[in-house]
């Protein structure tokens, strides 16, 4: 199991594995993280990577999971996708200056619950890299801000680039 996977591996605990699940993977690159995630799901899932810089990916991950690639900007385009389960952002939030519209615009993929898996840098200064971070602490406050009431850090990784990366479940259930 490659680390992106084992950073993911809790994730089984918040979802039906037994049920095939429709992901979106927003700012998917070359599909690092696109097969992290198809790893995690059940067989004869799905998992759409978009990214506004054309790539090549696998059609089929992990777990037979099918993939398709759609090359598009998930800040400004309307996306092209329906009926989501789960959308992962694997290191792209940090690019977007206002995410809580961003996440409120993404709401409308979803089947029903909205949840998001999101992995991002431990860090609260800017760099070029990171021009726009947010650490885990800041990105609860966020999500609960949106009304989102499961939150949960799954796991830390040291970076290669210094620090930590972390990845976060989050998912606004109805009362």
């Amino acid at each position: 199991m490659d680390k992106y996977t084992k950073l993911l591996q809790s994730f089984s605990q918040f979802s039906a594995q037994s049920v095939p699940q429709h992901w979106a993977d927003l700012g998917c690159g070359s599909g690092v993280f696109t097969e992290a995630l198809a790893n995690m799901l059940p067989s004869q899932s799905s998992i759409i990577g978009i990214d506004k810089t054309l790539y090549t990916l696998n059609e089929k991950m992990g777990n037979q999971i099918n993939v398709i690639f759609k090359k598009a900007d998930f800040v400004s385009d309307d996306l092209p996708i329906t009926t989501l389960d789960g959308i992962l952002m694997a290191n792209t939030l940090h690019f977007v200056k206002d995410k809580g519209n961003l996440i409120t615009k993404l709401e409308k993929y979803f089947a029903s619950t909205p949840r998001f898996i999101i992995v991002e840098y431990e860090q609260s200064i800017a760099n070029r890299w990171v021009p726009n971070p947010i650490a885990f602490l800041e990105l609860k406050r966020l999500f609960i801000k949106l009304g989102y009431n499961n939150i949960t850090k799954m796991a830390e990784l040291k970076s290669a680039y210094g620090g930590m990366m972390y990845a976060c479940f989050c998912e606004k259930t109805p009362f």
